[in-house]
């Protein structure tokens, strides 16, 4: 997220969509972190590197890609279909917009200690 997102009547910079969405992912029961991409362990790279990505269409309707680790045990599905409600929920109360879609990405899973 380089550039602001320009809704209808509202430029937002990327640091506060980043925020919204770094906060409701990481509440969600199940998610170890929103990863850099760097799924298992840093073997696998993604050029962008970046955890958030969001675009905005011109009627002002945003798309999310969040990448997230998961904590072992739970059961992904119900982790990311619950991470997209959560992302969708806060961007439409905090930010006033309607969401197409919101993609995620399992990199990793994490491993109890």
């Amino acid at each position: 997220m380089s550039e602001e997102i320009r809704l209808p009547g509202l430029t937002i910079a990327p640091s506060v969509l980043d925020t919204i969405i770094t906060l409701a992912v990481n509440q969600v029961e199940g998610v170890a972190f929103a990863s850099s991409g760097q799924g298992l362990g840093g073997l696998v790279n993604r050029a962008a590197g970046k955890a958030v990505e969001v675009s905005s269409a011109e009627d002002g309707a945003v798309t999310v890609s969040v990448h997230i680790t998961v904590r072992y045990g739970m059961p992904i599905h119900t982790v990311a279909r619950t991470v997209q409600e959560a992302v969708a929920d806060s961007i439409r109360s905090q930010v006033g917009t309607k969401v197409d879609s919101v993609d995620v990405y399992v990199d990793g899973i994490e491993f109890p200690q």
